[in-house]
């Protein structure tokens, strides 16, 4: 028995040493990775690798875990043609039996380098928000995680990658990796740890145009659109996105970058998203956010959005989400730090660089306030679980959103940390607010892309710094809160109020064009989609009380056909006691059904009023500090 167990455990330590020379051979030599993109109008793209192997046993896996993504999303499903060969010959492989990431294969006798063939299959765009739709037939965005393997047990920032993309002839790029030299279509790029590879895309595209935004560092926009109508840009638009930086810069007193790229996808046939990089951010809105005033309203908030996780999110950094590669799963705890602090302070970039005016920043606090105020999934979910659950969130449904909660820690990020700013204006007599908190935090000095991890206590050793207050019981009460109510402390304390009012406000009446929805929710509790669908019903308040629930779809209204404008219209009649009762027809699933309200309010849509009583703190807040309004 004892001599069997000598023999398993020398086989196994012969295993782990072989797997370990293979892992200290690629960290040694570079990878190579050569991406076909000519295709990529078909949605097709070809990669082709070359690494050393020592001969055994050996695992490549795919990328699981994405930065940014906060949650298993490597589109596995999405690779195709895997075939590895070593001098000409074919290596048989296996995928294992529960990690659906991992092929292990032999590297045979005599062999040093394995090559390795990929496709992958670009997802197509089915309309609204389809996840990973990155190609149309004029524009690519190129995600290298998307096209590649790599050793398994490797460290990402130990393993070099030697990248070239070769794109369609004509195609312009831009990239924050370093290019080393091109020729014709194909750019030859520096080498690169593969931390620094999967967080540098490349946007490519047939009409492209280049503005610079700042020099020292250098900062530029890089936007690729469908059409070349599209790229139009104003100045007042091109001097805000410079605001952008500046007041970016000053909010935080340094940079963590050596140059900056925003990658601003414009295409109806992408999926719409942002998602941060150290250097760059991948931006999908669109086609024609630079030309309206709507879209430019609900969508170009991403900016400055994604331009504030290079310092929150990329530089400082959760230890929970800073894992050494993209095979250990991450945690989200604490994702009200990493996205709702970024949610506060990217939109008060938008505010202060003049890209919302102060007007429209308080209608887009007004409204997410009054969303996060009708959720009555808040008695049951706590914020922080949002945070910890958010790997499965993501992809929830919209139905019953309300009962269920989403991602909230965006959104109701933005209450906490402008609850958190008020206070240290209120304890420090105005002399200090949260952007001593972002200099501290984030600032000086001045480096190159690197990572600080953090964790909660950090948090409030640094607020403490700022503002000596019991900050740990501030931001555990908030997190832990199962209260029904949203935490509106920070707007009272700043000055205004929430109310409702008989017409939608100027944020509202944008979402609503753009996303083709109709907001109910904070009268008779219906959110519906442009085709009468019922999207989302607000538990308590008169629609669900009536029976109605998500996927039904609105037919008429008291015998007239549906349509926003009639359902508004009887709504706002309710205030008459004579028309409290609405009957609303609805078809359930090819069943027609009448359906009873009775509701007295009219409509109300959400708004915040000013406080005279108080000081308007808010206002300061928003003011810009490099330029005069």
């Amino acid at each position: 028995m004892r001599q069997r167990l000598g023999s398993l455990m020398l086989a196994t330590v012969a295993l782990v040493l072989f797997q370990a020379q293979s892992i200290i051979a690629q960290t040694r030599s570079p990878i190579t990775l050569s991406v076909d993109a000519t295709e990529a109008p078909r949605k097709l793209f070809h990669a082709r690798m070359t690494m050393a192997a020592a001969p055994g046993p050996l695992t490549l896996v795919y990328p699981e875990w994405i930065p940014g993504e906060h949650g298993p999303t490597g589109p596995i499903i999405n690779l195709a043609g895997l075939k590895i060969t070593t001098g000409g010959k074919t290596i048989a492989w296996r995928r294992d039996d529960a990690d659906m990431y991992a092929f292990h294969l032999e590297v045979p006798a005599g062999a040093k380098e394995i090559e390795v063939a990929l496709d992958f299959l670009s997802p197509t765009f089915a309309g609204g928000f389809t996840a990973g739709a990155s190609t149309t037939g004029h524009l690519a965005i190129v995600t290298w995680n998307q096209l590649l393997l790599y050793p398994a047990g490797s460290n990402v920032s130990d393993v070099t990658f030697k990248a070239s993309l070769n794109l369609p002839a004509g195609w312009e790029f831009g990239t924050s990796l370093p290019v080393a030299n091109q020729s014709g279509s194909k750019v030859n790029f520096a080498p690169a740890s593969l931390e620094r590879l999967v967080d540098s895309p490349v946007l490519a595209g047939e009409y492209f145009r280049v503005i610079q935004l700042a020099a020292n560092p250098p900062n530029e926009i890089d936007i690729a659109a469908d059409a070349p109508a599209d790229l139009e840009l104003n100045q007042e638009l091109t001097t805000t996105l410079k605001r952008i930086v500046s007041e970016a810069v000053s909010l935080f007193g340094a940079t963590h970058y050596e140059h900056y790229h925003f990658l601003l996808t414009l295409s109806d046939h992408t999926a719409h998203f942002g998602l941060e990089h150290h250097e760059s951010n991948d931006s999908r809105v669109p086609a024609r956010s630079l030309l309206d005033d709507a879209l430019r309203d609900v969508s170009l908030g991403v900016l400055p959005h994604e331009f504030v996780h290079s310092w929150n999110g990329k530089f400082r950094r959760p230890a929970g989400l800073a894992t050494p590669n993209y095979q250990e799963p991450m945690k989200g705890e604490l994702l009200w730090v990493y996205e709702g602090l970024t949610q506060y302070l990217g939109n008060l970039l938008s505010a202060r660089s003049g890209l919302w005016t102060q007007q429209q920043y308080r209608d887009h606090l007004a409204e997410i306030a009054a969303d996060l105020d009708h959720k009555p999934g808040r008695m049951w979910r706590p914020l922080v679980d949002t945070a910890i659950a958010a790997q499965i969130l993501y992809g929830s449904p919209s139905e019953w959103n309300s009962s269920r909660r989403s991602v909230d820690f965006y959104d109701e990020g933005w209450l906490v940390w402008l609850d958190a700013d008020t206070k240290i204006r209120e304890l420090t007599g105005g002399v200090r607010s949260l952007d001593d908190f972002c200099k501290r935090f984030h600032g000086a000095p001045s480096t190159p892309p690197m990572v600080k991890t953090y964790v909660f206590d950090d948090v409030v050793a640094t607020l403490n710094d700022v503002a000596p207050y019991d900050w740990r019981s501030f931001l555990l009460t908030r997190l832990n809160s199962t209260d029904f109510h949203a935490p509106l402390a920070g707007i009272e304390r700043g000055g205004w109020k929430l109310i409702y009012q008989g017409t939608p406000n100027g944020f509202l009446k944008d979402f609503e064009q753009v996303r083709r929805t109709t907001e109910m929710g904070y009268s008779i509790g219906l959110r519906l989609n442009a085709d009468g669908t019922i999207a989302d019903v607000i538990e308590g308040m008169a629609a669900a009380k009536a029976g109605i629930g998500p996927g039904m779809k609105l037919v008429a209204i008291n015998g007239k056909a549906y349509a926003p404008e009639v359902l508004r219209d009887f709504v706002r009649a309710t205030i008459d006691p004579k028309q409290r009762r609405l009957e609303l027809l609805i078809n359930n699933e090819g069943q027609l059904e009448a359906h009873q309200l009775t509701y007295s309010d009219g409509e109300r849509y959400p708004m915040l009023e000013r406080d005279q009583s108080k000081a308007d703190l808010l206002s300061k807040i928003i003011a810009p500090l490099t330029w005069t309004r």
